[in-house]
């Protein structure tokens, strides 16, 4: 690897960094939260394993999160209807409200980083 690209990636990393420190000050919620806010937006509903592979976290990791959202109201767990054994999750109108206000806050996103999403 170049030690341009290195460095490259330690300002994308350092501009994350900062931007989920400003999202904590925020909102305080990090930015695992914020994503699984995200995702349950995006997908409606989803089990705890797929959720863990989504945000490609560890099943220990995503179980943390799960909770803290749980406890803050924003996300809702159910039992499946085809397995009962098996904990579905999606947003609460206390967790669409939380994202829409993310959406709408002055959440500085680094240039670096919006030229990252644009080239995704």
């Amino acid at each position: 690897m170049e030690s341009s690209n290195l460095c490259k990636i330690r300002n994308l990393y350092r501009a994350i960094a900062e931007m989920e420190m400003q999202l904590e000050r925020t909102f305080g919620l990090n930015i695992n939260e914020a994503m699984l806010l995200c995702l349950l937006n995006e997908r409606k509903e989803l089990l705890s394993g797929e959720i863990a592979d989504e945000l490609r976290l560890s099943r220990s990791n995503t179980s943390k999160v799960i909770v803290a959202m749980e406890k803050g109201g924003f996300v809702r767990r159910h039992s499946d209807k085809e397995d009962s054994r098996r904990q579905c999750f999606r947003l609460t109108r206390e967790g669409e409200k939380m994202l829409a206000g993310i959406h709408c806050c002055d959440v500085c996103i680094p240039e670096i980083i919006k030229n990252a999403i644009k080239e995704q």
